[in-house]
């Protein structure tokens, strides 16, 4: 099922679109509670998750302290820093267009059949310090268990978000119903529709650029690279997954490198943390949903906190479909001052538009990879 959350979700938006005024006041009021309910849940579990991942990630990023690994490391934080801060520009380009929704003023009767809210046991930002810091000292102190423990950790926390996926569609029903209630979901789709567009034009701008770039400028090479990776690209639309695409991604690596060896290593090293098309798609959403919502727009001190958190929190993301905004959540709550419906709408803008976010992270790795190669073979 995660594979087709897409054409799910589509349905979904259109049968409520549709039938939505049909639905009893009783049964409209458990939805909206039901997917409260799973929000309460997911941001209580959401430290655990952080911690468990960035764990895993510092701990085999250190034991392979390696200067290889270190100059991955250090570009994969150097490219996610860049695409989230241009995309900054994007976004406020979006903010200043009158394409955004002027809700209503007055609020629809619509409410939770129940309220169930799980206190906060952790700060997600100490959540993700003491992952990182732990993974490290545990890793240069070697005890051999600490590798057992990352293992079943990371081993739980994957059981957790495939549960989360299956959840996603009732966590965005409710809140569906709830904008339909309030008359905006309609004029939610025909706005939203030319920011998907603008949104892959951002990306593909700045994914043959990367190539350009890796290729010294010539048009003809970028091309050629481009070329290569288009398989595993199609593989990362298809299945929203850049780890079910990894072994296409290697493939097409490998033709457009010198080194071949690294090349094996570089991808599934950078597989779950270089994410070029959430680096864009996310904090572009975010100002279109910012302004939707009548809400100021970020100062450029702001973004750069917001930016900070987001590239730290992206080595926390799971390669599974959705994981990427499962995991910025709080981010955004925290940063942005999203509210519940605002994560309600960005959690099914990403979905809608995962396969194009999938295919554009498969090209960055790759665009990476070469990048990589240059350096190291000079």
């Amino acid at each position: 099922m995660p594979y087709k959350l897409p054409i799910l979700l589509f349905i979904i938006i259109v049968m409520v679109m549709c039938f939505g005024s049909f639905i009893p006041l009783g049964i409209k009021e458990i939805l909206y509670a039901l997917s409260l309910s799973i929000k309460s849940v997911i941001i209580f579990l959401l430290p655990f998750i952080i911690f468990g991942l960035l764990f895993k990630t510092a701990m085999t990023l250190t034991h392979n302290a390696t200067r290889i690994i270190l100059l991955i490391l250090g570009g994969v934080v150097c490219s996610n820093f860049i695409a989230t801060f241009l995309s900054h520009y994007v976004g406020s380009f979006i903010y200043h267009l009158n394409l955004s929704i002027t809700l209503p003023k007055e609020s629809s009767t619509l409410q939770a059949a129940w309220s169930f809210v799980l206190p906060p046991f952790i700060a997600n930002d100490k959540a993700m310090f003491s992952g990182i810091g732990l993974g490290v000292i545990l890793s240069l102190i070697k005890i051999k268990r600490t590798t057992n423990i990352a293992n079943q950790l990371d081993w739980v926390i994957s059981k957790i978000l495939k549960f989360f996926i299956y959840l996603i569609p009732l966590f965005v029903t409710g809140y569906l119903i709830k904008l339909q209630a309030d008359g905006v979901i309609g004029l939610i789709l025909k706005n939203y529709a030319l920011i998907f567009v603008i949104i892959a034009a951002a990306q593909l701008f700045y994914i043959t650029s990367a190539y350009l770039l890796v290729n010294k400028g010539r048009m003809l090479d970028g091309l050629n690279c481009i070329k290569n990776m288009l398989p595993a690209a199609l593989s990362g639309f298809s299945t929203m997954s850049s780890a079910a695409s990894m072994p296409l991604t290697i493939m097409g690596v490998e033709n457009n490198t010198r080194n071949k060896t690294l090349a094996r290593s570089v991808v599934p090293a950078t597989v779950n943390i270089h994410l070029l098309g959430d680096c864009f798609a996310i904090p572009i959403f975010a100002f279109a949903i910012l302004k939707t919502f009548g809400m100021a727009e970020p100062s450029l001190i702001h973004y750069l906190i917001f930016t900070f958190y987001f590239v730290l929190a992206k080595f926390s993301v799971a390669a599974v479909p959705g994981g990427g905004i499962i995991i910025m959540l709080p981010i955004l709550e925290s940063y942005l001052g999203f509210n519940t419906n605002m994560l309600s709408l960005i959690t099914a803008l990403y979905i809608l538009f995962d396969p194009v976010i999938t295919c554009v992270n498969v090209l960055g790795n790759g665009a990476f990879a070469k990048l990589i190669d240059n350096v190291a073979t000079g």
